[in-house]
């Protein structure tokens, strides 16, 4: 038993995955001229993060009350906890941009944003075959999103061998090395996001 049509855990699913996709446009689209953009950056991320906690809040919910659930219910709040995770992580990296006054992005942190965004495009696909019960082709997707994580890991090291070798002031290596971890981690969330796909997929296909 697979998500039924209009289902109500499918629809908290693909509302989860949307907003998050349309968070990782903004963050990656996003314009930074000047320190007062960061402000208005960082709080629209938070809108997200908000929208995002109230839909995990909605599937909390939901769960208590069904007597049957179409996936087990711990996969269902696993699912939509660990793309919660990716949204959060973004949200606290935009926090430590307007916190470090940062509006110059570099080449590695635009590497890492293209990866997350592209991940982020892999796992709304992937929740939406859930809902239509093709649960053998969200592989595909999943195992794309754990290349994204694996370019990352590479771009983690580059980064910091290259921090290391032209940066000279230790404040700002401290800042840099800081993003350059947490971008590194939300490419982690969404692997973890795509484990708990090929969880699913394991148990009901």
């Amino acid at each position: 038993m697979v998500f039924k049509k209009k289902d109500k855990f499918g629809t908290l699913l693909i509302s989860i995955s949307e907003n998050l996709k349309e968070a990782a446009d903004y963050f990656a689209d996003y314009k930074l001229n000047n320190v007062s953009d960061l402000k208005v950056f960082s709080e629209k991320m938070k809108d997200y993060e908000h929208k995002a906690d109230s839909y995990v809040h909605e599937v909390i919910l939901e769960l208590n009350k069904a007597f049957i659930t179409p996936i087990e219910r711990e996969d269902i709040l696993h699912l939509a906890m660990s793309m919660d995770d990716v949204l959060d992580g973004l949200e606290h990296c935009a926090a430590l941009f307007e916190m470090y006054s940062i509006v110059n992005a570099d080449e590695y942190m635009l590497k890492f944003v293209d990866a997350i965004r592209k991940s982020t495009y892999e796992i709304e696909k992937a929740v939406d075959l859930l809902s239509t019960k093709k649960l053998l082709d969200i592989r595909n997707h999943s195992i794309q999103i754990k290349d994204y994580e694996s370019t990352c890991d590479g771009i983690l090291r580059q980064s910091i061998k290259n921090l290391f070798a032209v940066e000279k002031d230790p404040i700002r290596i401290i800042q840099f090395k800081e993003i350059y971890e947490n971008l590194e981690e939300i490419a982690d969330s969404c692997q973890t996001v795509a484990n708990t796909l090929e969880t699913i997929i394991m148990k009901n296909a």
